[in-house]
C-alpha cells in the first residue's frame, strides 16, 4: 500500500517540475510597438515603430536614428502574402516597390532556444512591482549568429534581444516597450497611394531572415 501511495506523489512531482518550466512561445497574432536598436559595429542607432500581423503577414517598421553623424529615417512595409516590399520615402513621395520572397518570421521564441533561467524586473515584494521574464539563448539557424532574449512569461512578448558573432562581439541589441495587443492604425500596411504606377523591382538579397532581423 505504501508503495501504490509513493507511486503517484513521485509522479506530480516530476509532471509538476516538468509543467514549471517555461517553454518556447509565440507571441500575440497582431502586436505593435515601439523599440530601440543599436548596432555596434555601424554606429547605428535607431528608433523605430513597428506594427506586426502574423493574421495577414505583415509588418511595417518605421525608423529614425543616426548612423555615424548622419540622420536617417526609414519607413519599410513587408506584404509576405502579397509578396512585395515597399521602402517608402515620404519627403519626395516616391517608393521603391521589390518583389519579396522570404516567408513570414514572426515573433518567437524558437523551438530550439535554450532556457536559461526565470526573474523577475523590478520587485517581487508586492503584486504590480515586477514583471515576470524568462531568458532564452541559441544559435539562429539561417544567420548563425548567437542569441540572447528576454521575453515575459504571460503574453510572451518579447523585452530584449542581443546578437553575437562568433567571436562573441555584440553584433546588435534590441529593447521593446509600449507594447500594444492589436494594430490601432487601420491603415498601418496599405502603402500610400503615390506607390500605386511603381514598377516592381526584382527581389534583393535580402537580410530578412527573421522578424527580428527586418527591424533592421
Amino acid at each position: 500500500m505504501k508503495i501504490l501511495l509513493v507511486i503517484p506523489v513521485c509522479l506530480s512531482v516530476i509532471l509538476g517540475s516538468c509543467a514549471q518550466k517555461p517553454h518556447p512561445c509565440r507571441s500575440p497574432p497582431l502586436l505593435e510597438g515601439k523599440l530601440g536598436l543599436l548596432v555596434p559595429g555601424e554606429k547605428l542607432r535607431l528608433y523605430e515603430k513597428f506594427y506586426y500581423d502574423a493574421i495577414g503577414q505583415n509588418i511595417r517598421v518605421i525608423a529614425y536614428g543616426k548612423e555615424d553623424n548622419k540622420t536617417i529615417f526609414a519607413d519599410r512595409l513587408l506584404l509576405f502574402r502579397e509578396g512585395v516590399s515597399y521602402e517608402i520615402h515620404h519627403h519626395n513621395k516616391t517608393c521603391v516597390k521589390s518583389a519579396l520572397k522570404v516567408p513570414f518570421m514572426p515573433i518567437e521564441v524558437p523551438l530550439d532556444a535554450h532556457f536559461q533561467h526565470q526573474m523577475v524586473l523590478g520587485s517581487s515584494s508586492r503584486p504590480g512591482e515586477g514583471l515576470l521574464v524568462n531568458n532564452w539563448e541559441g544559435t539562429a539557424s539561417q544567420t548563425k549568429e548567437n542569441y540572447f532574449m528576454t521575453f515575459t512569461e504571460f503574453g510572451c512578448l518579447p523585452l530584449y534581444l542581443v546578437y553575437f558573432t562568433e567571436k562573441m562581439d555584440v553584433s546588435s541589441m534590441t529593447s521593446f516597450f509600449d507594447l500594444v495587443n492589436g494594430i490601432e492604425d487601420p491603415e498601418a500596411f496599405i502603402p500610400p497611394s503615390f506607390c500605386d504606377s511603381v514598377k516592381l523591382l526584382e527581389a534583393k538579397d535580402d537580410n530578412v531572415k527573421n522578424f527580428f532581423k527586418a527591424l533592421l
